[in-house]
């Protein structure tokens, strides 16, 4: 062992002339813990609610979709062909898209009306994984049956096997005037996605009641398309839009949802910058404590000068004091930041049980638990820049060290 290291370590361990070296020091050491574990924490959290909330809207939505002009698509079963081509597609389904008013009594709520092929919706979505009740097989092509997200059956009163009255957009003219077009739905089943848009506002119909509602012949809205890899939609996407029929556009859930996914990256990295300033604050308190440290030390400082020690010895000495709690800070961080993130599933429950509430509403909040995923490369990169703060920190008072004068710290001892 190198005596710069022994000296440091002993520095470090030893019983401090000055009190508020010592209080110093344990403060230093629990603000980089503090830092460490709240960044580790809060980094798992968000990269669970990108996971969570991906998987999410991609199990309601699409990788990739194919939409007609006006909402319109001709002959899709050429374009589901042509995507079918594509490398990474896995399944392709045609779907409808409309907005209309459900009501069941007195009830009337706003709804998105969604016409699928319930053999090939499951291909392309996790609906039949998510039915709460009933099944997406009732959906028979003729008996206008209709399958409601759980919070919208929920607001309209309605069960399975009840009547709910869909109100479609597109009016009748009469020599009264334009009458809405009103048809009755019985209610096949209910689904809850885990979304509060979905639960809330989606209903699915089959395709062949859907094109005769909204008059759509035989065309559709468009064609939803599964891949195998889901961050290759962009590149599905542009390879096939110059194989499409004209009017017709491929667009892929990076774009449909770009503006919630770029919030939720911007708000990852904005908490990143905020909680790194707790490890800055921690590490100039490490300057502080290796500057009174300094002081303190000066006749050993003098004496080991006296001995023969280079001032880069000096330097090694003070650098090993100071980084001796910056990594047992981080060290201590990164135990309860791995611990907490790992078991975050268990820890928010607990919480929420013991102060009686609810930390993340489902009517509020997109997701109503906390996610976690804890990954090497954020635990990596914190425990990096902890090492890099407290080692910058070390810089100033080390070299303030090796150059007190050995004469002038030795005159009044």
């Amino acid at each position: 062992m190198r005596y710069e290291l022994m000296v440091g370590l002993r520095y470090t361990r030893a019983r401090r002339r000055n009190r508020f070296v010592g209080v110093n020091s344990a403060v230093s050491m629990i603000g980089i813990a503090l830092g460490v574990w709240a960044l580790i924490v809060v980094m798992s959290v968000m990269n669970g609610l990108q996971q969570e909330v991906r998987s999410r809207i991609l199990g309601v939505a699409s990788h990739v979709q194919v939409l007609g002009a006006a909402g319109r698509l001709a002959d899709w079963p050429e374009v589901a062909r042509l995507a079918a081509g594509q490398p990474h597609v896995v399944a392709a389904a045609p779907f409808i898209e409309a907005q209309s008013l459900l009501s069941a009594g007195r009830a009337v709520r706003p709804a998105n009306v969604r016409g699928i092929l319930p053999q090939e919706e499951p291909r392309v979505a996790d609906f039949g994984s998510r039915m709460r009740a009933g099944s997406l097989d009732a959906l028979k092509p003729g008996q206008f049956q209709v399958v409601l997200g759980a919070d919208l059956a929920r607001a309209l009163g309605a069960l399975p096997g009840d009547k709910v009255t869909l109100i479609a957009p597109q009016g009748t003219v009469t020599p009264a005037g334009v009458i809405p077009r009103l048809k009755q739905f019985t209610v096949a089943g209910t689904f809850e996605a885990g979304i509060q848009d979905a639960d809330a506002r989606l209903a699915l119909v089959h395709l062949a009641d859907a094109q005769l509602l909204y008059r759509l012949g035989e065309d559709v809205s468009g064609v939803r398309l599964k891949l195998d890899d889901l961050f290759a939609a962009r590149g599905v996407a542009r390879e096939l839009q110059p194989k499409l029929p004209a009017q017709a556009t491929a667009t892929d859930w990076t774009r449909s949802n770009a503006a919630f996914f770029h919030a939720v990256e911007l708000e990852k990295r904005v908490m990143f910058i905020i909680l790194a300033l707790i490890i800055l604050v921690a590490a100039i308190n490490i300057i502080s404590t290796l500057v009174v440290a300094v002081a303190d030390r000066q006749a050993d400082i003098a004496i080991l000068r006296t001995m023969g020690a280079a001032p880069g010895s000096v330097v090694r000495i003070f650098m090993v004091q100071g980084l001796v709690i910056g990594v047992t800070g981080m060290l201590v961080g990164l135990a309860a930041g791995v611990v907490t993130a790992l078991n975050i599933d268990v820890i928010v429950p607990a919480i929420e049980h013991a102060f009686r509430f609810k930390i993340f509403a489902k009517d509020v909040y997109l997701i109503p638990d906390l996610p976690s995923d804890l990954q090497g490369g954020d635990v990596a990169a914190v425990a990096l820049m902890a090492l890099a703060l407290s080692f910058l920190a070390t810089l100033y008072p080390s070299w303030r060290a090796a150059h007190v004068n050995p004469a002038e710290a030795l005159r009044y001892e």
